[in-house]
């Protein structure tokens, strides 16, 4: 008990209250996603041996389709609000009320769009238009999200935690009694826009427990349209990123099968499961990034670069084992059913060394300005990404829509970075990162 005093002892003398809050925060929030991991599996697992490839891969079309239409609910936005919390205090409730607005009216467009595309893609196909129409409507609740950003601006992302987290356990245990009473496909589309609407009610009780209400905000149509101005780069660069993850499983669909998207969603479920990794790094520290810049360049590129050389060492501590157990993980989890989805999980999993260090650099476009550079790249990756799906899909299905993903993604999240010179500096960054220069340059420092 004495050692482990004097250890907090020192670790207060060392560690300021600032950075207490910070770890605090991020603490919550791996919290949060490693439960949603860990049951996202569990009973993702279950539901797909349950539906079998294709229904599964139906149900995935769906949401991959409503999918590509999600960033006219968010905006963009999320980086921006957090900034303008951080600046202007003062103005939160007007920012905060202007930020519903406007994706509120979002949500509904995205209803909107997503039904209308599906009916024109898959004519006839009610069930089809059913589950995207269903699913499509949580980008409606997802308004309330902009909650979230007031606490990601404090850094007291637990009470965001403490909504979504009932909201993903109610979802978890309703799909459960689902297979247990042996429901239809669509009772678990349902089951995915329930969890919207719990969480936004649950958000809504958080905001009020600390004290403020929601019938404060106030829309302001000026600032809505200098927020959507400033956002618009990030929006079209929202539909960039979407069309290339997302393409994969609609264009697997259209050209193969629903089955094929079942096979190539299971292995996508195990891949992307580790992106929430550098979102909730980027989301605890940016607060302290943006600052820095305002005290010194140097320290602000410091910690960028830490904050790249973290992220890529989780990005290999993840892809390198996975290479070699994917086939035998993917048959002793979902079955022989799936076994095809081995093969693609070896190939997919390391687009997550380009997610990581594309999710890292957020900070630094928001804080440069770069919003517009950064829709190039992203819309660069897009069209890379379907051009190489209509020609790899046809002869090599879901290996091709692998390669794919892993090829768009290096291109724009990482590779234009190097080329273009005002992107350079960062580039190098990421360069020192992805090749574990500063690993090398300790074991150096050791042998001398």
């Amino acid at each position: 008990m004495i050692l482990l005093d004097k250890l907090a002892a020192l670790l207060s003398q060392k560690i300021s209250p600032g950075l207490w809050k910070l770890i605090g925060n991020t603490g919550w929030l791996f919290a949060d996603k490693i439960l949603r991991m860990g049951l996202a599996l569990v009973v993702g697992v279950w539901v797909a041996r349950y539906l079998g490839p294709q229904q599964f891969g139906l149900y995935n079309y769906a949401l991959s389709f409503a999918g590509l239409f999600t960033v006219f609910a968010t905006l963009g936005l999320e980086p921006i609000v957090v900034r303008n919390i951080v600046r202007q205090p003062a103005e939160k409730d007007e920012i905060l009320g202007t930020t519903f607005g406007l994706r509120l009216m979002g949500g509904c467009f995205v209803v909107f769009l997503a039904v209308t595309a599906v009916s024109l893609v898959r004519p006839g196909e009610g069930m089809t238009k059913l589950l995207v129409a269903i699913i499509a409507a949580g980008a409606i609740f997802q308004a309330f999200d902009t909650i979230d950003l007031w606490f990601q601006s404090q850094i007291q992302s637990k009470y965001t935690v403490w909504a979504k987290t009932s909201a993903y356990l109610l979802l978890n245990l309703g799909k459960i009694g689902l297979i247990l009473m042996q429901a239809p496909l669509v009772a678990f589309a349902w089951a995915w826009l329930s969890e919207f609407i719990f969480a936004a009610v649950a958000l809504a009780l958080s905001y009020r427990s600390k004290g403020h209400a929601l019938i404060a905000w106030r829309f302001n149509l000026g600032r809505a349209k200098a927020m959507l101005r400033e956002s618009l780069p990030l929006i079209l660069a929202g539909v960039a990123v979407t069309i290339y993850l997302r393409a994969d499983a609609v264009m697997l669909g259209a050209m193969i099968g629903d089955e094929s998207v079942g096979i190539y969603s299971v292995a996508v479920r195990f891949s992307e499961i580790w992106y929430f990794i550098p979102g909730v790094i980027v989301s605890s520290v940016s607060p302290s990034i943006i600052q820095a810049k305002e005290v010194s360049e140097t320290l602000y590129y410091q910690r960028l670069q830490k904050l790249f050389n973290f992220v890529s060492g989780l990005a290999y501590a993840i892809a390198i084992p996975m290479t070699f157990i994917a086939s035998p993980l993917i048959i002793y989890v979902f079955g022989e059913e799936y076994q095809a989805s081995g093969p693609v999980l070896s190939i997919h999993i390391w687009a997550s060394l380009f997610v990581f260090v594309g999710v890292s650099r957020g900070p630094w476009i928001i804080t440069e300005g770069f919003t517009k550079s950064s829709f190039v790249t992203k819309s660069c990756g897009a069209i890379l990404n379907v051009l190489l799906n209509l020609w790899l899909i046809p002869n090599y299905r879901e290996m091709g829509a692998a390669i794919a993903t892993l090829v768009s993604y290096g291109v724009s999240d990482y590779f234009l970075f190097l080329i273009y010179p005002p992107f350079r500096k960062i580039g190098l960054l990421m360069t020192n990162a992805l090749t574990l220069n500063v690993l090398f340059m300790r074991l150096e420092k050791l042998d001398r």
